[in-house]
């Protein structure tokens, strides 16, 4: 207690209120969410300069700081680049770190295409099934229990719950690590982020919508088995049945993946 009107009387003097130090640092993070999903929507374009300030800055009559450090996360992403004279400038789609979590949820916050969906499980299908065949070479108990514990809860919840979805994220975060490849371990938050948006955008309507648990059964059954070989298989198809899902519920034409079907 003491400390802490000793910490407000410190702040008083500076002339900087302790709640207005977590009110900036709450500003530049919504600002930075603004600009953030305006890129992504198109309404600022690569090669675009984006405005000095922009409105809401200037309606609560704050100082510059939230916006460049705003700036400072979104140049921090490869959204933006600002150069002397030129200002802050958007930069081409390719720069852009998609697999970011934070950039992917703002993705999600637009419309994302349908090849940027696709692009998803291609993504997944690269590295899971791969994942899953390490895993099942070299994965500990401890990890088989996490992954089992992760299934009971998927099995009640479903993935249209937040629980149950947390409780996916959770199965392929402890498979990930079961490869004990400390590389691959480190993609767990871009891989996760790739899980869980594609699974969420593939529950968002509930009607009809297939099962995909036994699927996760299956991948365990041959992590379990210690089956590499079926692990693998069990993983591709789990990710390819969830594109199809995918398909179904977005009335897509077409889902193909551009790599070929493991044999």
């Amino acid at each position: 207690m003491a400390e802490s009107v000793a910490e407000n009387k410190k702040n008083q003097a500076r002339n900087v209120p302790s709640e207005g130090i977590f009110f900036q640092g709450r500003l530049h993070g919504a600002l930075a969410h603004r600009l953030a999903v305006d890129i992504l929507k198109g309404n600022y374009k690569p090669g675009d300069i984006l405005p000095h300030q922009i409105d809401s800055v200037e309606s609560l009559n704050s100082t510059r700081t939230p916006y460049r450090e705003a700036i400072r996360i979104l140049a921090a992403k490869g959204l933006v680049e600002s150069r002397p004279k030129r200002g802050t400038q958007v930069c081409e789609r390719s720069r852009w770190n998609l697999l970011d979590p934070e950039v992917m949820g703002w993705m999600f916050e637009t419309t994302p295409t349908d090849a940027f969906i696709k692009a998803l499980f291609e993504l997944r299908l690269i590295n899971e099934p791969a994942a899953a065949e390490l895993a099942a070479e070299r994965r500990t108990p401890e990890q088989l229990s996490q992954m089992y514990a992760s299934l009971m809860i998927m099995k009640e919840e479903t993935l249209h719950t937040e629980r149950g979805r947390i409780a996916d994220l959770e199965f392929h975060k402890q498979l990930l690590l079961g490869t004990q490849n400390e590389l691959l371990i480190s993609l767990n938050s871009s891989i996760g982020s790739a899980i869980a948006w594609s699974t969420k955008f593939k529950s968002s309507d509930p009607i009809g919508s297939r099962d995909s648990w036994p699927d996760h059964l299956r991948v365990y059954e041959a992590v379990a088995d210690r089956d590499s070989r079926a692990a693998r298989f069990s993983m591709e198809a789990l990710v390819r049945t969830a594109l199809e899902d995918t398909r179904r519920s977005q009335g897509w034409k077409t889902a193909s993946l551009s790599l070929e079907a493991h044999t």
